[in-house]
């Protein structure tokens, strides 16, 4: 399978498989000319480059620091910073450029972490699947509900608690929506953008009153009236909130009567 590798000049290329959280998948190549794998094309991208890889066969979290300069359209500084890469699975492997179909070596897969701007480009951390290890195994203990609204823990029923509506206009973090959010509290909640420039960008909400709504950031790019957006009603973890809008406290993760730190420093009158 190596072989190919064993010749005192090679055709090694890197490869990358980007895969975004949305579905658009992307192909890179350090090699000077597009390659063609399983059908997808790797762009040639020169600029690309790994750091030094180490591969153990113990439990060592395995990560590689991958440096680039933006020089291909479809990966550009304005989509980086703005998030849509954040969290993208990522495959990289060498190949042997005059065959790429049949010579190839995996190196490591996973997700993309902390990215970097510069001037000349770009740098990202892949984390690995061994990276997993690091988690806490146990959950500390916490008043407030340590599940996700409407995740397999919570068991809220999210089918009512979604809304498809379109932004009239945007100022800053305030948007107007085109109809009166009367019976849905969207505060800790969350808004994707359908469409326009921001397509696939999640965005926290902070508040809501009638027909306006505030985020925590402003939209990353530009917003043109008409925009769809679905809305998504978030929780404060609170047990108050959970019994009393949910009536979801049976299954409620969280200690709300384990007494705190607070008692120790507690004093007589």
């Amino acid at each position: 399978m190596t072989d190919w590798l064993t010749p005192r000049v090679t055709t090694l290329a890197f490869c990358w498989r980007l895969a975004r959280r949305d579905g658009v998948v992307l192909g890179f190549t350090s090699h000077d000319r597009d390659l063609i794998i399983d059908g997808l094309v790797y762009r040639a991208a020169p600029g690309m480059r790994p750091s030094a890889i180490a591969l153990a066969s113990d439990f060592a979290p395995d990560s590689v620091e991958l440096a680039g300069a933006l020089t291909h359209g479809a990966l550009t500084d304005t989509d980086l910073a703005a998030g849509r890469w954040d969290g993208a699975q990522l495959q990289l492997f060498a190949a042997d450029w005059q065959q790429p179909a049949s010579a190839r070596l995996p190196f490591i897969e996973g997700s993309l972490g902390d990215i970097t701007l510069s001037d000349s480009g770009f740098e990202v951390e892949l984390r690995g699947a061994a990276t997993i290890l690091d988690a806490a195994v146990v959950e500390n203990c916490s008043p407030h509900c340590r599940a996700s609204l409407g995740d397999a823990r919570c068991r809220v029923d999210m089918s009512a608690r979604e809304l498809i509506v379109e932004v009239e206009a945007a100022d800053d973090t305030e948007l107007t929506l085109d109809r009166v959010l009367k019976t849905h509290d969207f505060a800790h909640g969350t808004l994707r953008w359908i469409d326009g420039a921001n397509a696939a960008i999640d965005q926290p909400i902070l508040a809501n009153h009638e027909n306006r709504l505030t985020l925590a950031q402003a939209p990353p790019f530009a917003v043109t009236p008409g925009t769809r957006v679905r809305l998504r009603e978030g929780c404060d973890r609170q047990f108050e909130s959970c019994t009393q809008r949910f009536a979801n406290g049976v299954n409620f993760r969280g200690e709300p009567h384990l007494p705190g730190n607070d008692v120790l420093i507690r004093y007589g009158n």
